[in-house]
């Protein structure tokens, strides 16, 4: 489906990039650094969308006709923050945390065309079944999800072995929920 859009997706996520391929679209990835600190005092929610909107802003004074599409997904178990491992250490730690117990995907999205900015979140509950450390350990290593927050990817071996439910989207758990996307970029059609 050729759109009239002229897209800029600005991340480097491998999965966010196949996913809006998947949808149809044609885009170009641009990349700008973006400090993601937040203020502590924001619900899971709105930190996902602060993170978001504040990747598009970026990009506000140096844009004409494109639409650039920013996201940030976390991962959040009993109200704690999950964002992406620096390392294996917490890497098996957020592993630890998640086994056995259902936590939120949260995937903030923001839009943003003719210095305006549409924002909305998307949020997917997983249940991921109890892992030993032999498996934790295993899939750190193998797959090395130190670019995803929780440190797993649902498209990997955790996801095929482990996560026993999902309530709400799947393409969110991956990192961009397309079938919210999909109806706010053919609205701007």
């Amino acid at each position: 489906m050729k759109s009239p859009l002229n897209i800029i997706l600005a991340s480097k996520s491998p999965r966010r990039q196949e996913l809006l391929k998947l949808m149809g679209f044609d885009f170009k990835v641009v990349l700008k650094d973006v400090d993601e600190s937040f203020p502590v005092t924001l619900t899971p929610e709105e930190v996902a969308i602060f993170i978001s909107e504040k990747k598009a802003r970026a990009f506000d004074d140096s844009i004409t006709d494109e639409v650039v599409i920013t996201s940030d997904t976390i991962v959040c178990i009993n109200d704690q923050i999950l964002g992406k491992p620096v390392d294996r250490e917490e890497a098996l730690n957020m592993i630890a945390m998640l086994s056995g117990a259902t936590h939120k995907v949260i995937t903030g999205v923001s839009i943003l065309r003719n210095h305006n900015i549409i924002s909305f979140h998307d949020t997917t509950t997983v249940s991921l079944e109890a892992l030993t450390d032999e498996e934790a350990a295993y899939y750190i290593d193998t797959f090395k999800p130190y670019d995803k927050a929780g440190a797993y990817g649902i498209q990997e071996w955790i996801g095929m072995n482990k996560i026993s439910r999902i309530e709400g989207s799947y393409t969110n758990v991956m990192g961009l929920p397309t079938e919210k996307l999909y109806k706010h970029l053919i609205a701007l059609s």
